[in-house]
């Protein structure tokens, strides 16, 4: 069987690297990680100069072509579905989608089908590409919004080195009980897992460092409830919720981290709850700079019909209490 290869990252050698080795050369120019490297030298045309295979070692003189070609690779584990994807953007390196709430990205122990991956695997399926899944980050369950997923081993690489850099800009939108007391802030609290329940994350001196900036943008029912704009420093699983709940302000329908059931209905919640049957959080905005392009892009998502139905309900109680037809506790 002809092996099949993804587009080539090619560069042509200039002056300033005349005699470099080909290692040193690709590290610099294209970022390629020693370990997609390996990979390369053992593909029969993973790397070639002026179009023939070279070690990694051998040294390239001015105005050689040096290409770098990556085998095709299925998701053959994972079982194609069809699925209406709300796809924000896709290229030969790169696919956006605005995940809905309810499914999970990968499939794992209990979800083997029905996940993001069967979906995307699917789409790909029908246009031809011999692509595997590698989503560059994950949402849980019920958070709906915006996933990165790589094409490719290189582009997986980039854009994975760019997010532990603190490079990719995340923005979230989230629906809370009760406003936090300082408007606009930060929550720099570590993170870990409860020794007696390791599904859950709490806040402990012992934890990984967690940072969450947040910025109030309107609230609700004399402060019961608010609309939050939160920006992830680092990302600890379920960060968001547990920062907010160390704020005073759980996510309206989160059943792991919100109010216990009196507060609940102290904060007037289960008609609240019953709009969104899951943790009110949206990941809104997704930004990094392209591998290939190399230039800033950025998405935005809009909100998913339960989260705007939870939104215009909030709004038009406050838009009530300012015409005087609900009387103001």
């Amino acid at each position: 069987m002809t092996m099949q290869y993804y587009e080539p990252l090619s560069l042509v050698v200039e002056m300033k690297d005349d005699g470099m080795m080909v290692r040193t050369l690709v590290e610099r120019r294209l970022g390629v990680s020693r370990k997609l490297l390996s990979r390369l030298k053992l593909t029969e045309q993973g790397i070639t100069v002026n179009g023939q295979r070279v070690y990694t070692n051998d040294r390239v003189k001015a105005g050689d072509l040096v290409e770098l070609r990556m085998e095709q690779e299925r998701s053959d584990d994972i079982l194609p579905e069809p699925m209406a994807l709300d796809i924000v953007y896709e290229d030969r390196d790169l696919l956006i989608v605005n995940k809905p709430p309810g499914i999970v990205v990968h499939p794992t122990h209990g979800h083997y089908t029905g996940t993001l991956a069967n979906g995307v695997v699917h789409h790909w399926q029908e246009r031809g590409e011999a692509v595997r899944f590698r989503p560059i980050h994950r949402l849980d369950e019920d958070t709906s919004g915006l996933v990165a997923i790589a094409k490719n081993p290189y582009i997986h690489q980039q854009l994975s080195e760019q997010l532990q850099a603190g490079e990719v800009h995340k923005s979230y939108l989230a629906y809370v009980y009760n406003a936090p007391q300082i408007a606009v802030g930060t929550v720099n609290e570590p993170i870990d897992r409860d020794p007696d329940s390791p599904h859950i994350r709490i806040v402990t001196p012992e934890g990984y460092p967690s940072v969450t900036h947040y910025e109030t943008v309107a609230a609700y029912r004399n402060g019961a409830a608010s609309k939050i704009k939160l920006k992830l420093e680092t990302g600890r699983t379920h960060q968001i919720r547990v920062h907010m709940k160390h704020l005073g302000c759980p996510l309206i329908g989160d059943s792991m981290y919100g109010f216990a059931s009196p507060e609940r209905q102290a904060a007037g919640s289960p008609e609240l709850e019953a709009m969104v049957n899951r943790q009110a959080l949206h990941a809104a905005v997704l930004g990094f700079t392209h591998p290939m392009k190399r230039e800033w892009m950025q998405w935005e998502a809009s909100l998913p019909d339960d989260l705007r139905q939870l939104e215009d309900a909030l709004q038009q109680e406050n838009n009530s209490m300012e015409n005087g037809e609900i009387e103001q506790a």
